[in-house]
C-alpha cells in the first residue's frame, strides 16, 4: 500500500455517541452496522431493544431517524429531560398504584404524539381531513398539546390528568360526564380513554391501517433521568406498560420501539413482567462483529475501498505480543461498539498526533491500551455509580496480583476491607457480603467465571454465578490499569547467567554440547534438567489447572532450563558452581510452590505446588553432596 500517511490521518472510527456520529455523517456514510436489532425494529417483530451502555441503542435509534424512503407514515423520537422525568416520578393519583398511573402519563404522551401526526399528515397523505381529524386538532389547540414539546411540556400539562382535561372537541363536558367517577385515578382513566378513542378513530377515518406503513414512535435516553429508587423504576414499568397498551389499541397503525438500558431493565420487578419475553431483543456484539463494524467505519472515513488486509495487515501491525492485533484489541475490549471505537481511535491518535507516523505500531496499540484500560476502569465505576456506588472501592482487592482469582483468596481480601466497606455505605451492607460483591462484579463485566474450558462473562449466558464456582478472571480490558498483567502473582526466575542463548531466547533442546563430558557439575546439571522436566510433565497432567496459569508457570521452569543451558556453555569450567545453581532453583521452586498455594486455585494448582516443593527438597540434598539414591525421587 503507497501512502504518505494521509490514510492514517484521514482514518477515523466515529464519535462515542451515535448522535455525534449523526452531525458528523460517519454513521449515514456506511459507519452503521445493520444488526439484529435494526432489522428486527425495522420489521416491526420486537418492541424493547435492550442493551448496555455503549452497546449501540441510540445508534439504531438514529439510523432509524435518518433512514430514506416509505418505510413509516411518521417518526418521533421521545427522549427525557430532568424536570419532565421528575415530573412523572413524582406523579400520583389517588385510587391507582404508582406503576398504573405513571403509565396513565405515558400513555397520554403516545396518544398526543399520534394525535399530532394525523393533523399534519391527513391531508398531506390522504387529501382530507375528516371530522375525527379535526375534533384531535381542537383537542390539542385547547389543552396547549400543538406544537412539538416533546417532554418538555409534559411537565407543564400532566396536571390535566389529576385535574381535567379539554375534551370539549370530542363532545364531553369534563365536569358534567366525569362527575361520576369514584375517585382521581378512574376519573384519569376516563378521560384518556376519551383521548385515545379520538386518536383511534381518526385512523380508522383515514384507513390508515390500509393504506401505508405506521406511524413510529421512539423513547430512547431514559437512563437520563432514571435513579436506583422505586419512583424511578415505577416510571420505566409504567412505560412498558403503556406501550404494551398502545401497541395493542393501536394495531397496525402505530409502532412503539423501547431503548432501554440491560441494568435498568434487570432491576424491574412487576407482575406482568413476563408478559414482554417476546418483545425483547437484547444487543450482543461478537468479536467478528466489532471487526465488521470497524471496517465499515474505517472505510466511511479513510475511503471505501480500504481492505482488512490494509487496515489490519498495513495500517495496524499484523501483531501485538504475538496475538493477531483484532483479536488483541477487542478481547480488551467489553464486547459493545462504544469501547471498540475508543480503543482503535486512541490507536490512532497515539500514532498520528503524538508520534507523526505513518503507520500504527505496536508499540503504539501497547501504549494506547494502557491508557484505554485506565478510561475504562473510572468508566465502569462511573456506568454503575446509580446502582452499585461502591462499585470504585472494590478495586483494591484486584489491584497489583494476579488476573485469576479463586474464591478463597478474594474472601481473604474481603475480610480485610469489609468493615471499611460497610462503614461507607451503610445501605448497601446487605449486597457487601463475599456472594454479594461477585455478583455484583460478574454483573457488570469486571469478573468471569471459569466453567469447564471456557472463561464466561456476563452476556454470553444468563446463568449466574454458582456457588460451587471458585475461579474468577478479571476482564483483560481493566487489566493493565490494575496492575494485574500475569495470571497469578509469581516472582519471575532471575537468571544467574545471561548468556547468549538467553538473550536470543533459545531453550533447552536436550543436547548437551559444550559441557564436560565428566565430573559431578555435569550429573548436577542433568539432575537440574531432569526436575524441570518432572515439572513440566506435571504441568502437562494438570488439564484442570487454568491454561493462563499454566503458561506463565511453564515459562518460568523454561527460564531455569535456559539459565542452566547458558551456564553450561561455553565448553570449559562453568561461570559457577552447580550446587550454587541447584540451590538457587530449589529455592525459587519452594516460593513458587508457596505463591502458587497461596494463590487459592484449587483445581491441579495443589498437585504442582506439591511437585514443586519435592523437587526443590531433591536439588537442596544433591547440592548438599548427597547424589544418590536420596535424590531419586523425581516422576515423570
Amino acid at each position: 500500500m503507497s501512502d504518505d500517511g494521509g490514510l492514517l490521518a484521514r482514518l477515523r472510527f466515529g464519535r462515542e455517541d451515535a448522535e455525534r456520529d449523526v452531525k458528523d455523517g460517519l454513521l449515514l456514510r456506511g459507519g452503521f452496522l445493520p444488526n439484529a436489532a435494526y432489522r428486527a425494529a425495522v420489521s416491526g417483530q420486537k418492541m424493547l431493544i435492550i442493551g448496555r451502555k455503549g452497546s449501540g441503542k441510540s445508534a439504531v435509534c438514529m439510523q432509524l431517524m435518518a433512514d430514506q424512503g416509505p418505510v413509516y407514515a411518521g417518526k418521533t423520537l421521545v427522549t427525557p429531560d430532568e424536570v419532565a422525568g421528575e415530573e412523572i416520578r413524582r406523579f400520583e393519583l389517588q385510587g391507582l398504584p404508582g406503576d398504573s398511573a405513571k403509565a396513565l402519563i405515558w400513555r397520554y404522551l403516545f396518544a398526543v404524539h399520534a394525535a399530532r401526526h394525523l393533523a399534519a399528515h391527513a391531508k398531506r397523505a390522504h387529501g382530507k381531513t375528516p371530522a375525527s381529524v379535526k375534533a384531535l386538532l381542537k383537542f390539542l389547540k385547547q389543552n396547549g398539546e400543538l406544537e412539538d414539546g416533546g417532554l418538555d411540556r409534559l411537565a407543564q400539562t400532566v396536571q390535566g390528568l389529576q385535574t381535567s382535561l379539554s375534551l370539549e372537541a370530542f363532545g364531553v363536558k369534563a365536569a358534567i360526564d366525569l362527575a361520576g367517577s369514584p375517585s382521581e385515578g378512574a376519573r384519569a382513566q376516563r378521560q384518556l380513554k376519551v383521548v385515545e378513542h379520538g386518536v383511534e378513530r381518526a385512523f380508522a377515518d383515514l384507513g390508515c391501517a390500509a393504506a401505508h406503513s405506521p406511524l413510529l414512535l421512539m423513547v430512547d435516553q431514559l437512563e437520563l433521568v432514571w435513579s436506583a429508587e422505586p419512583d424511578s423504576n415505577s416510571m420505566v414499568i409504567g412505560l412498558l406498560l403503556a406501550a404494551k397498551h398502545a401497541a395493542s389499541r393501536y394495531t397496525g397503525v402505530v409502532q412503539l420501539l423501547l431503548f432501554l438500558r440491560a441494568d435498568i431493565y434487570d432491576s424491574l420487578s412487576f407482575g406482568e413482567l413476563d408478559k414482554f419475553h417476546l418483545e425483547e431483543l437484547r444487543i450482543a456484539w461478537t468479536e467478528e462483529a466489532l471487526r465488521d463494524l470497524a471496517l465499515a467505519r474505517a472505510r466511511a472515513s479513510a475511503g471505501a475501498g480500504l481492505t482488512a488486509d490494509q487496515l489490519w495487515q498495513e495500517l495496524f501491525p499484523p501483531a501485538v505480543e504475538g496475538e493477531w492485533t483484532p483479536a488483541h484489541l477487542f478481547r480488551r475490549c467489553l464486547p459493545r461498539p462504544r469501547d471498540a471505537i475508543q480503543f482503535l481511535n486512541l490507536c490512532q491518535e497515539t500514532a498520528h498526533l503524538k508520534y507523526g507516523r505513518a503507520r500504527i505500531t505496536e508499540a503504539d496499540v501497547l501504549e494506547a491500551g494502557f491508557q484505554f484500560s485506565a478510561w475504562k476502569l473510572k468508566d465502569l465505576s462511573l456506568e454503575y455509580l446509580v446502582a452499585h456506588p461502591f462499585l470504585k472501592n472494590l478495586y483494591p482487592l484486584f489491584q497489583n496480583a494476579g488476573y485469576v482469582v479463586s474464591r478463597a483468596a478474594l474472601r481473604s481480601r474481603f475480610e480485610a476491607a469489609e468493615e471499611s466497606l460497610h462503614r461507607l455505605f451503610p445501605a448497601y451492607a446487605q449486597a457487601l457480603t463475599l456472594p454479594g460483591i461477585i455478583d455484583v462484579l460478574y454483573d457488570v463485566g469486571f469478573l468471569g467465571v471459569r466453567r469447564g474450558n471456557d472463561i464466561v462473562f456476563t452476556g454470553s449466558t444468563d446463568l449466574p454465578v454458582q456457588p460451587h464456582e471458585t475461579e474468577f478472571h478479571i476482564h483483560p480490558c481493566f487489566r493493565a490499569a490494575l496492575g494485574a498483567t500475569a495470571a497469578i502473582d509469581l516472582r519471575r526466575y532471575e537468571p544467574v547467567v545471561a548468556g547468549d542463548r538467553l538473550v536470543r531466547g533459545d531453550v533447552f533442546t536436550g543436547q548437551t554440547v559444550g559441557i564436560s563430558p565428566v565430573g559431578r557439575d555435569v550429573r548436577l546439571l542433568g539432575e537440574l534438567r531432569r526436575s524441570c522436566d518432572s515439572l513440566l510433565n506435571q504441568l502437562g497432567r494438570a488439564v484442570s489447572l487454568t491454561e493462563d496459569a499454566k503458561s506463565q508457570i511453564r515459562a518460568e521452569i523454561n527460564r531455569v532450563l535456559a539459565d542452566a543451558t547458558a551456564n553450561a556453555l561455553p565448553p570449559g569450567p562453568a561461570p559457577i558452581g552447580m550446587d550454587d545453581l541447584l540451590l538457587s532453583t530449589g529455592h525459587y521452586f519452594t516460593a513458587l510452590a508457596a505463591q502458587l498455594s497461596a494463590s487459592g486455585l484449587t483445581e491441579g494448582a495443589p498437585q504442582v505446588a506439591h511437585r514443586l516443593e519435592e523437587e526443590a527438597r531433591r536439588l537442596r540434598r544433591l547440592a548438599g553432596g548427597s547424589y544418590g539414591s536420596s535424590g531419586d525421587s523425581a516422576g515423570s
